[in-house]
């Protein structure tokens, strides 16, 4: 029971600290929500991007063996990579779209957990400040969404990137869509403000992990490629403080990319539902691993082992990859 007591304490802090922040200005310091860790010192989760479909493209049958995984690991909680609701986000707080693609369709037991959730371009296409709205909790209290923020779970920090603004085409030739930037407006402040308050938590950081979560994709071999701008402006920032791992939606589609000069890998879990695109368009780095289709991937953490799988449509197991941290004594 107190167990049980802990963990509900803390998703309460949780929700009042998301409370608050929504009040605050966008330039200000990244806010940071608290994740306990289990008993043993280890954390779970899986990552779903690109899937709010109100059920179809397979994002039934997906988000079903998210729950049959989700229970196997026990997870700690869900991290969404944006572009959560099709095809124009939600059209504000009241939006039925919000239970038809997420409260109903993620039903399961090992779901109701904390859904960390960014925003994608898709997201920004409708009312933007709908889905950060903390009222949103009022109809399903798993939902915590921000547009840059930090959860710190003691031994893994994962920083959470709004990486819609950086993409310039979105700004200068939206061709027939509208974005809502408020809050955003102007582009150059809001992004200089993001990565100087980004830089600055980074460096502070003491954890054993840290690990980047974004929309877009800095690498990616599908459809959408490599995102320039994050890879002029947000990729030297970490590599330089040596973060880990770097998660995305976007391409609808699953990948490992490892970067070749530097530990950064980069992991792409875009598959929540419409997919096969059919397109394959390599770069520099290296791949390590491709899957253009649909599916999902849970990440398993110690202070010394990092352990991703994907999975397909299906539930199946397409890969598996470990890394090793080597912890430096005290001195």
């Amino acid at each position: 029971m107190a167990g049980l007591r802990s963990k509900t304490m803390a998703l309460a802090l949780i929700l009042l600290v998301r409370s608050l922040s929504f009040f605050l200005p966008s330039s200000a310091k990244l806010q940071r929500l608290e994740h306990p860790l289990k008993h043993d010192g280890s954390l779970s989760l899986l990552v779903i991007g690109d899937w709010g479909r109100k059920g179809e493209y397979n994002q039934s049958e997906v988000a079903a063996q998210m729950g049959r995984i989700g229970e196997e690991l026990d997870i700690d909680f869900v991290i969404s990579a944006g572009d959560n609701f099709y095809e124009d986000g939600l059209t504000g707080i009241d939006d039925k779209a919000f239970e038809e693609s997420f409260t109903d369709i993620y039903t399961a037991k090992s779901l109701q957990k904390p859904w960390y959730t960014v925003l994608g371009n898709h997201d920004y296409r409708g009312d933007a400040l709908a889905q950060l709205n903390p009222v949103l909790q009022k109809i399903d209290s798993r939902w915590i969404c921000m547009r840059s923020f930090i959860v710190n779970a003691e031994m893994v920090e994962f920083f959470f990137v709004d990486t819609s603004p950086f993409v310039e085409s979105y700004w200068t030739d939206p061709e027939d869509h509208h974005y809502d930037w408020r809050d955003v407006a102007p582009r150059e402040n809001y992004i200089s403000n993001l990565l100087k308050d980004l830089d600055k938590s980074l460096k502070e950081s003491s954890a054993t992990w840290k690990i980047a979560v974004g929309h877009h994709a800095i690498r990616s071999v599908s459809e959408h490629g490599d995102t320039q701008e994050l890879l002029k402006l947000l990729l030297p920032i970490l590599k330089a403080n040596e973060v880990d791992l770097y998660i995305n939606g976007h391409d609808h589609c699953l990948e490992h990319i490892s970067s070749r000069d530097s530990p950064l890998q980069y992991l792409t879990s875009g598959g929540g539902s419409k997919a096969w695109r059919g397109i394959f368009t390599p770069n520099s780095d290296k791949l390590q691993f491709f899957h253009d289709g649909q599916g999902f991937m849970s990440l398993e953490l110690t202070k010394t082992n990092a352990d991703v799988v994907f999975y397909d449509v299906f539930g199946r197991v397409l890969y598996k990859w470990s890394m090793a941290k080597q912890l430096h004594p005290a001195m």
